[in-house]
Formats: structure tokens, sequence, C-alpha cells
């Protein structure tokens, strides 16, 4: 379902003829190191590709051109090894349309105090010549990572990772389809926005379609298909005795799984790697997808409850961000408060759909009345979700411009059981408390639906609002009201005036 073995970022050198051929040779000798150990960094999880050192505006061009066009290149690194005068670097960074980082390193790590002479000093610019790189990306306004540091430093390693994990994200978007099913839920208004913007902007698209479609591939499922997935079920979950084999709701379990293996045809059958339906437009569907959406979404897809799109595809891109890494990730809404005199806190959950990636132990497969939609009793997995830090994401299209929004939150150990609460669910602490946070939320105008990730930090999120160029919000431990109000004033002007170069 994520497969990011033919990805790849390249390691691109500048230099110039000034400095002769013997120069020429080590700049590029020492680049290759530089890739042979970023290569074998357990912190970089995509693969990285050396690219002969660019001398002239005609070769900053091509490399540019190649990258553009070479759909496994993904994104690239950058790095002036000596300098390398930055108007040949104009009509390359004019048309490259790759997401770039702007490694601001040097080969050695510390200055060879006895035997530093000027061929050492030639050799070795990269303190001023990054800074002429810089300027010129500065003053074409290109949104970039800048890391900084020996290439060897743990640190610089780790920053690269999560620009390349980043990156990944961004690609992803780049071809999604998004499936909504069904329409908006009724007279709701986070959760609408203009998809045609958010394709020029995003990459991806959203097209709709109905119950019906997912009928047809159900009445294709084989009962071998069915008896399979029930299986799995039940050697994957804790399955209430009223779902065993001779059980009472054995049947609601048995319609459960003929919609996730509809449901994923569908999916797979079209391409979609993510999708969104709403209990309001379920058609012939006996129950809302419960375990079903749950299940395709601990596989890697994206996924939107009440047909909002915007949250499937960023489920959908920072699933794709965490592969491989510890922790989950999963749609969320802000559900209910615990509010007590010594601190208070968020329940969060949702009617069914919470993905069992971030599930704390083997989760319990249950059939419980639904309460709204007139539908019947759905199949869903129960659990509590591991204590920890995580993320909350929000993407709202603010009319002008889309927002991003991020708070930093701490998950934590109920305080009691909750057997009547027949929903996944997850208690955490709002950073720097409910109070502040909330109050931030909401005047940012953050959806209640959001993005909860255990793995992908804010670090992961200014970076991808960077290369989609977009607002960006953090709601963190050092928040306060007034200076978030004043970043919220400030941000509305600086967007109405640069809107048009953005």
């Amino acid at each position: 379902m994520i497969d990011i073995s033919q990805k790849e970022i390249w390691f691109v050198t500048g230099s110039q003829h000034l400095y002769g051929e013997e120069t020429l040779k080590q700049v590029a000798k020492n680049s290759q190191e530089i890739v042979k150990g970023f290569n074998v960094s357990s912190h970089i999880p995509v693969k990285i590709v050396f690219k002969p050192t660019v001398k002239s505006p005609e070769e900053i061009t091509n490399v540019c051109q190649e990258a553009n066009a070479q759909k496994n290149c993904i994104g690239l690194i950058t790095w002036m090894h000596t300098f390398s005068p930055a108007k040949m670097w104009i009509g390359g960074l004019n048309i490259l349309n790759k997401p770039i980082c702007h490694l601001h390193t040097q080969f050695n790590a510390e200055i060879p105090w006895s035997s530093i002479d000027m061929d050492f000093m030639n050799l070795n610019q990269s303190a001023h010549g990054d800074r002429e790189f810089g300027f010129i990306m500065s003053r074409m306004r290109k949104k970039r990572k800048v890391v900084v540091g020996h290439w060897r430093d743990i640190r610089v390693q780790k920053k690269l990772g999560i620009w390349s994990r980043v990156v990944l994200g961004w690609d992803e978007l780049q071809n999604l389809k998004v499936a909504r099913i069904g329409d908006n839920m009724r007279e709701v208004a986070v959760t609408e926005g203009d998809k045609v913007e958010a394709q020029i902007r995003f990459g991806f698209s959203v097209n709709g379609y109905d119950s019906s479609d997912i009928i047809k591939h159900m009445n294709k499922v084989s009962e071998t298909d069915l008896n399979n997935l029930l299986g799995v079920y039940e050697t994957s979950y804790e399955l209430t005795p009223s779902l065993r084999k001779g059980g009472n709701k054995r049947q609601s379990l048995v319609d459960a799984a003929k919609i996730e293996l509809g449901l994923r045809s569908f999916l797979d059958e079209g391409g979609f790697k993510a999708f969104t339906d709403t209990f309001e437009n379920l058609g012939e569907l006996k129950q809302l997808p419960g375990i079903a959406t749950q299940r395709l979404m601990a596989d890697g897809y994206g996924f939107g409850g009440e047909g909002d799109w915007k949250t499937a595809a960023m489920v959908r891109a920072l699933k794709v961000m965490n592969y491989g890494l510890e922790g989950g990730t999963s749609f969320m809404e802000d559900y209910t408060y615990h509010f007590t005199p010594q601190k208070s806190y968020v329940l969060g959950s949702h009617m069914l759909e919470i993905c069992s990636s971030i599930a704390e132990g083997m989760p319990s497969c249950e059939v419980h009345p639904l309460g709204i939609g007139g539908k019947e009793d759905p199949a869903r997995l129960v659990f509590n979700v591991a204590s920890g830090n995580a993320i909350n994401v929000s993407l709202v299209d603010m009319g002008n411009r889309f927002r991003l929004i991020v708070n930093e939150v701490e998950a934590v150990k109920p305080m009691a059981d909750l057997p009547k609460l027949p929903v996944a669910r997850v208690l955490w602490d709002a950073k720097p408390n409910l109070e502040i946070a909330a109050t931030a939320w909401i005047l940012a105008g953050g959806a209640h639906h959001t993005v909860y990730s255990q793995s992908v930090t804010t670090e992961f999120m200014e970076d991808f609002a960077d290369i989609a160029g977009i607002e960006l919000l953090v709601i963190d431990d050092k928040t306060t009201v007034r200076d978030f109000k004043d970043k919220i004033n400030a941000n509305e002007a600086y967007y109405n005036m640069f809107q048009h170069r953005l």
C-alpha cells in the first residue's frame, strides 16, 4: 500500500570553473562520499542520488529540467561546496517544480589548524558559498528547507530524514485520487472547500461517487474471500461472544466484512488511496462502514468522515510520511471535554472510524447501535490509545488560501475505564493547556476533524507548509492567546499582500 523503494532525492553540488580541474575533482569526490554516508544512515529513508557537480547556468538548468521530468525524483538537496555565483541558478530555480533542501555543511568537520592554507580555503568555501545561494533563493521567494551542520552529525541526518519523509508525502499528494462516497454532511461548513483550488495547490483530485458503486463490488464478493476475511477478524481481534460463530450478532460481522471487501475492491480498481463517506448517504449499505474503514486506514488509506476530503487527503499524506516509524496516524475528532479545577483534557474519538494503528494492545471487535443514520448496528474496533506525545493537524479553506493548523498534545491514560463507550478513543492534554489551545484553535478556524499522529511532529508540518506554500499556525507549549491573535492578523495582511506570488 505504501512503496517508497523507487523514490529518490538528488544531491546537487554547486561550484564553478574558476577553481580548475583538480579542485573540481575533489569537490565531486567529497560529494560522493557524503551521498554514501546518507545512504547508509538509518535516519534517511529515501535513496540519495549523486548528480555531477554543476558549474554553469546551462548545467544547472539541465539538472533542474531533468529533475522535473524524472518521476522517481521527488526532491533536491543542494550544497555549495565552493562559491557558486548565484545568478547562474536563476534559470534553473525558475523552472524547478520539485521541493528543495539547502544543506549548509562542509566536507571537513574541524579546521586543520597546523596545515590549513589557501588551497584548503579555496576548496572549502561553503561558509560563504551557501550564503550566496541563500540570497538568490530568498530574492526569488523560493520556499525551502535549510539544514545547517556537519553532514555526519546525527542531528543533521535526522533533519534531512524528516524533510525527505515530508517530500514523500508531498509526492504522494501529486497523484492522489480521493473518492468522495456520498456528499458532504448536510449544512456543515468546515468540511467543504474549493476542490479545484486544492488540486491546483496540492495535486490531489477529489471526485464524487455513490454507495451503489460499492454495492456493485460487494455483489461480486466470493464466499471464500468472505470466510477468509472473517478468519482474519477472528485471529486479529478479540471478538465479543455475540460476534463469534453461532453468536446472535454474527450476521452484523458478516455484513461488515462484505462491506470491507466491496469497498476495498472499489478503491483498488479506481486507484483511490483516500476516501470519505457519510452516514446520510449510505443507500443500500446495511451499516456505516466501521471496521472496514478502520482496517483500510491501518493499511495506509486516507479517510475523512462526513465527506471531509481535505482530512482524508492529509491522513494519507501523513501515513506516507510516517512509513516505517513507530506509532500510527489516524482520522480523529475532538469529541468531548474533561474539565477539572486541576487539569482539563480532550477525549478524542469518532462514531466508529479511528485507525487501529494507534491502538494500545489488541482491539476488541464489537457491534453496538450507532444512534444516528437509521441503519443496522455497525461492527467496529474498540480500544484505548497509548500515552505519549502526538499532534493534531487540521487543513481548512479560508477562502483566499489554505491554512494548516497544528496543536501539540500529550495522550494520557484515561482516569477510569469506559465500559459503556463502544468506540475507539484517546484522552489528551492539549498544549499549553486546554483553555489556551481551544481558544487558539477556534480563533484559527480549526476543524473538528483532524489528523492525529504519534510519529509525525510539528517540524514535519513546518516543512510541508513551506513546500505547499500555505499558511501554518502552531499551538504548542509556548502559545499565548495575545501572540496568537497577532500572528493571525499579521498572516492576514501577508497573504493578502503576497497572494499573487504564493
